[in-house]
C-alpha cells in the first residue's frame, strides 16, 4: 500500500525505521526486533541505505522480506551517494518487480571515512534529481526528509525551505523530518513550511535515547541539539545506562504525545534496531490516544 495513502486514511501514522545489518549476528537480531515489533502492528517501516556499497544489497533484500515475507508495508531508502544512474535504475527496477511500492529519497550523507559529498561521475547531485527521476520513469510513492534545525549545508531556513519545496514539486508526496528533541523546532517549521507552499504531510522522527555516549554521537554527527534541561539530567544519570535508558523512553513519550495532541500526522521511529524503547512508547501512546485532544492536524 502507498504511504500516501496511508497518510489520506489513517490518522496517526507509526511507522519503525530501521538499518540493514554488516553482519549475519545483526541479522539475526534484526529479524528478532522486526518479529516482536510487527505485533504492534506498523503502518509502515523504512530501510536505510548504506554508504558507500556497506549495506546496500542487504536493504533491497530486508525490505523485500518485510513485504514478502512478514506482510509489512515497506519502504525503501535510496540515495544517490557512490552510484551511477544506470546501477539506481537497477535497484528501482528490482524493488518494482518485487512489489515494494515505496521509496524515500535522498542525497545521503558521505561514505564512512570521508567528509565531503561528491557525486559519482555517471551519477547524480541532489535529492531533487532522484526524485524526478523515479517518479518520471515509476510509479512508487516518494518520501523525502526534511530537517527542522536546517540542513548541516544549507545557508539558512530560507534556502533549506526552497529546497524543500523543490522535492515536493518534483514528486515527493510525504517528508519525514530529521531528529528533534525540541517540539517547538517541530512546529515552528511546520508553519514555516506551510508558508513557503509545501502543503504535504511532515512526520516527525523521533529516536529514543537509550545510551548517552550514543546520543551524543548520533547528533553531533547530524546537527541536531539536545536541550539543556534533558542533557543535564542525562549527563546525570551518565553512569547509569539503565536509568540513561528509563529517561529517554519517558522524555520520548511525553515528546510524541505533545507532537500528536497537536496535530502531528503521526511519529516516525529510528529504531536503532532495537525494539524495547519503541513498544514502551508506543503502548503507552495507544493507550492514552493523546491524538484524540488534536483540534487540527499539522
Amino acid at each position: 500500500m502507498r504511504i500516501d495513502q496511508i497518510l489520506r486514511e489513517r490518522r496517526p501514522v507509526f511507522s519503525f525505521e530501521f538499518f540493514p545489518p554488516r553482519t549475519d549476528e545483526g541479522q539475526r537480531q534484526l529479524e528478532e526486533t522486526i518479529t516482536v515489533l510487527q505485533a504492534d502492528r506498523p503502518d509502515f517501516v523504512s530501510v536505510t541505505y548504506g554508504a558507500g556499497g556497506s549495506t546496500r544489497e542487504r536493504t533491497v533484500e530486508v525490505t523485500k522480506w518485510m513485504k514478502q515475507d512478514l506482510g509489512i508495508e515497506a519502504m525503501a531508502h535510496l540515495s544517490c551517494v557512490g552510484e551511477p544512474v544506470s546501477r539506481l535504475r537497477e535497484i528501482l527496477d528490482e524493488l518494482e518487480q518485487a512489489g515494494i511500492e515505496n521509496i524515500l529519497a535522498l542525497r545521503g550523507d558521505p561514505p564512512r571515512g570521508e567528509t565531503e559529498w561528491r557525486p559519482h561521475p555517471q551519477g547524480l547531485r541532489y535529492s531533487v534529481e532522484l526524485i524526478r527521476l523515479i517518479t518520471s520513469n515509476y510509479d512508487f510513492c516518494v518520501g523525502a526528509a526534511c530537517f527542522p534545525e536546517v540542513h548541516p549545508e544549507a545557508e539558512s531556513l530560507e534556502e533549506d525551505l526552497r529546497y524543500a519545496r523543490q522535492k515536493v514539486e518534483a514528486g515527493a508526496s510525504f517528508l519525514i523530518t530529521q531528529l528533534f528533541f525540541d517540539n517547538a523546532l517541530y512546529f515552528d517549521f511546520v508553519d514555516e513550511a506551510r508558508a513557503h507552499g509545501i502543503d504535504v504531510p511532515i512526520i516527525p522522527g523521533i529516536m529514543p535515547i537509550t545510551n548517552y555516549k550514543q546520543i551524543k554521537t548520533i547528533t553531533g554527527m547530524c546537527g541536531a541539539s539536545i536541550p539543556r534541561s534533558l542533557e543535564r539530567e542525562l549527563r546525570a544519570r551518565s553512569d547509569d545506562p539503565e536509568a540513561v535508558a528509563e529517561l529517554g523512553v519517558a522524555y520520548a513519550t511525553l515528546q510524541c504525545a505533545d507532537l500528536l495532541a497537536r496535530g502531528a500526522p503521526g511519529i516516525h521511529f529510528y529504531t536503532l534496531n532495537r525494539s524495547t524503547a519503541t513498544r514502551a512508547i508506543l503502548a503507552a501512546l495507544r493507550a492514552a490516544h493523546p491524538w484524540t485532544r488534536a483540534e487540527t492536524v499539522v
